[in-house]
Order: structure tokens, then sequence, then C-alpha cells
């Protein structure tokens, strides 16, 4: 299970497990996913249907809450990239 971690502006945000090791968060809206690596800084991974503007929201929402998106994960998770 993929659990929530945050919705803001139609975007849903969550973390799958056991997908790969680099920190990373899933942004979802509508039939559009992106992905947005947290470290070592916040940037687009991958966009699978989202406009320029949407990808450059998602961008600032991510950096806005990018320290707890990286706490959350190390919970769900149970590691992070270095240990």
């Amino acid at each position: 299970m993929s659990p929530v971690f945050k919705r803001e502006r139609g975007y849903t945000f969550k973390i799958f497990s056991n997908e790969e090791e680099r920190m990373h968060i899933h942004v979802m809206k509508d039939d559009c996913e992106a992905k947005v690596w947290l470290e070592p800084i916040v940037e687009l991974a991958d966009n699978d249907g989202f406009a320029k503007h949407e990808i450059n929201d998602i961008i600032k929402i991510v950096k806005t809450y990018a320290d707890d998106f990286r706490d959350q994960y190390q919970r769900h998770i149970g590691k992070r990239i270095d240990d």
C-alpha cells in the first residue's frame, strides 16, 4: 500500500514501497503522474502527462515540503540511501 503524504491544489503526493533506493516522491493528478527526486536536490525525475506550468507548480510544492517529504520517506521506507 502506498500512503498519501499530502494533497494540495488537486495533486496527490505518494511514496511507493520497494521501488528504488533514491529518495523521491510521486505526484498524481487525473491521468498524469510525475516522479520528483528529493535528494541530492529537488528535481524532476520523470513526467507522464503534466504540462510545463504544472511541473513548475509541482516543483514549488515539493520544495516547500521537501524536509517533510524526506522525513516521511525515511519513516515509510525505513532507511536512507547512504545507510
